[in-house]
């Protein structure tokens, strides 16, 4: 089942026989799935908590890391079938439901399907941490552990179907090589409706809020950045050229978009700043997502730029324009570079049909074509998860009796309140 899918996807051409193992392909899935494991609970982690207030740093972290591992137990009992196992257009079934029927023998091209389900498990857990830089220091914990359970199998395991596991996007030939619809547009938007309902932190707009830490987001980014090689070549399913080629554009393209946002910096504000060029590296990473296999160094040129410019123009005026409060831009960074890097790849990806998946492009050469097919997918994305998750939420709030904090723990700091901790004890 999995080779089908894989072949459908115009992978075939990047793997062995079906019935081989072969150790290479498999070693270097084992550590791409390990890269993408760092990424979240020490790369996005740090990330995010060093860019919150001091009083709800260990809050922050506890939110990344409780989705992670709550967000992958769901995707082995219920995501993974949703996902990749027979159904229809829409959604897979439940044939696989605690990878039932998967012999650990079986294998994914080259490689074994086990590997192949805790790869995409680590893509669907950081999806659900990456909603949660919008939600922080406001939500009852009890609720977002609840919520990333049924978010992943209700909104994540649908999406990742539709245009990865044989779904009718996928049929259709939508191109998304490692998540920039998947992951990065789905976890940005589901931040910002989460951001919405549950309402600005107190104080927002007439305060200060002083991250705790610079350095630690900085350090952040730079792990993000070693993990995205896995999260990007990895997606290549095998130590092959294509891999190759992911791995130096997800160098590149992260380059090119930081130092777009310090130029932007200094242009708005006079300044240049180390939080800059982390959200710069973050915003190229996201970009060039779904185009690493696909685009060469001139796409890779143009996409840091985009991502950059685009991210950037979220956080700074967007924001400020709709008066939302993403507390950690999840939805100016993840969700707009990534649609931006979703909709560029119809003009930029290279046509060769060894890089390219069934597509319009690859059928017809039609960018156009293409860009149409991006659209439609990023178009149905987006309806998809803001109703979905809107529902989630509702459903987890109902579980909990309320999504928010009371407004004493609020001002206390969510550390103390709810886990007894401090992230620095002085």
């Amino acid at each position: 089942m999995l080779f089908r899918i894989l072949a459908l996807l115009g992978m075939a051409n990047f793997l062995f026989a079906a019935d081989k193992l072969n150790t290479g392909d498999t070693a270097w899935m084992l550590i791409s799935t390990a890269l993408v494991l760092f990424m979240t609970p020490a790369g996005l982690a740090m990330f995010y908590t060093g860019m919150t207030r001091a009083k709800n740093a260990v809050n922050t972290s506890a939110m990344v890391v409780g989705a992670f591992v709550i967000g992958f137990s769901a995707w082995i009992i219920a995501g993974y079938s949703l996902a990749f196992s027979s159904g229809n257009g829409f959604i897979g079934g439940l044939s696989n439901i605690l990878l039932h029927g998967i012999s650990w023998k079986e294998l994914s091209g080259t490689y074994p399907t086990y590997v192949f389900v805790a790869f995409q498990g680590m893509f669907a857990a950081i999806t659900i941490a990456i909603a949660a830089g919008s939600a922080i220091e406001r939500m009852k914990y009890s609720t977002w552990l609840i919520f990333s359970f049924l978010w992943v199998i209700i909104v994540y395991a649908p999406i990742a179907h539709m245009i990865w596991g044989g779904g009718f996007l996928m049929d259709r030939g939508a191109l998304d090589f490692a998540g920039g619809t998947v992951v990065h547009m789905n976890g940005g938007l589901a931040g910002l409706v989460l951001a919405i309902l549950l309402g600005k932190r107190k104080g927002y707009g007439k305060i200060a809020f002083k991250p705790m830490s610079v350095m630690l987001t900085s350090l952040g980014a730079a792990i993000l950045w070693f993990g995205w090689f896995g999260f990007n070549a990895g997606s290549a399913f095998g130590a092959n050229k294509i891999a190759g080629l992911a791995l130096l554009t997800t160098a590149f393209a992260p380059a090119i978009a930081a130092i777009t946002w310090i130029i932007l910096e200094y242009i708005v504000y006079k300044k240049m700043t180390l939080l800059g060029l982390a959200s710069g590296i973050v915003a190229g990473l996201v970009g060039i997502t779904p185009a690493a296999g696909f685009v060469d160094m001139i796409g890779s040129i143009i996409i840091g730029l985009g991502s950059s410019i685009i991210a950037f123009w979220g956080v700074v005026w967007l924001k400020k324009k709709f008066g939302y409060d993403d507390a950690l831009d999840a939805f100016g960074v993840h969700f707009l570079a990534g649609l931006y890097g979703a909709l560029a790849v119809a003009f930029l990806a290279v046509k060769d049909p060894d890089l390219l998946w069934d597509s319009p492009l690859k059928a017809t050469g039609s960018r156009m074509a293409q860009f149409l097919v991006q659209l439609e997918s990023v178009v149905i994305v987006g309806i998809y998860t803001a109703v979905a998750t809107a529902i989630v939420y509702f459903i987890s709030a109902l579980i909990t009796k309320g999504a928010r904090v009371d407004e004493e723990t609020e001002t206390e700091g969510l550390d103390e309140a709810i886990h007894g901790e401090r992230a620095i004890n002085l």
